[in-house]
């Protein structure tokens, strides 16, 4: 294996890998907060639960990434996988950066920002949409900028060799 296609592969691992540890980071600190929440108003269950899932996207975003440049790479394909030059692998390992940090770190601290409006939901019920998903999908829409610079660098800004 080339040092291109390594370097391809790399980002692909990286991009599901990253955004998921955010992922499950997040999940894990607006769950613990909602499973508190829940032991004393277990009827809370259903305002806890999109806070608890929201931070989970991310590692989605990640393995939609991971999953174009397998694509780009003919990963699937009965032909084999393509080879790249050194500097085509690095292109791809650049174009995955974006989601592979902001699919971390926004999932971190969208699970920061879920947690937050799980108490308030606690206490103020009518705040739980509020307070808690509007504020949780604001840390959102830099995880889905990321993805989308993500893909519009794998698909519009990288010459892939043809396949085959």
């Amino acid at each position: 294996m080339d040092l291109g296609l390594t370097l391809a592969l790399f980002s692909a691992g990286l991009s599901a890998l990253l955004a998921g540890i955010g992922s499950a980071v997040g999940v894990g600190i607006a769950g613990r907060t909602a499973t508190g929440v829940l032991s004393e108003k277990p009827e809370r269950y259903g305002q806890m639960f999109i806070m608890v899932v929201l931070p989970g996207t991310q590692g989605f975003y990640g393995f939609l990434a991971a999953f174009i440049v397998m694509i780009k790479l003919n990963f699937f394909g009965e032909t084999g996988v393509i080879d790249l030059s050194p500097a085509l692998g690095m292109k791809v390992l650049i174009a995955c950066m974006p989601i592979m940090f902001a699919g971390l770190i926004s999932a971190i601290l969208q699970g920061r920002v879920c947690a937050g409006g799980i108490l308030m939901a606690a206490k103020r019920p009518e705040m739980a949409f509020k307070a808690g998903v509007v504020y949780a999908v604001m840390v959102e829409i830099y995880a889905v900028l990321g993805l989308l610079v993500t893909i519009f660098m794998l698909l519009f800004g990288i010459n892939w060799p043809m396949v085959g």
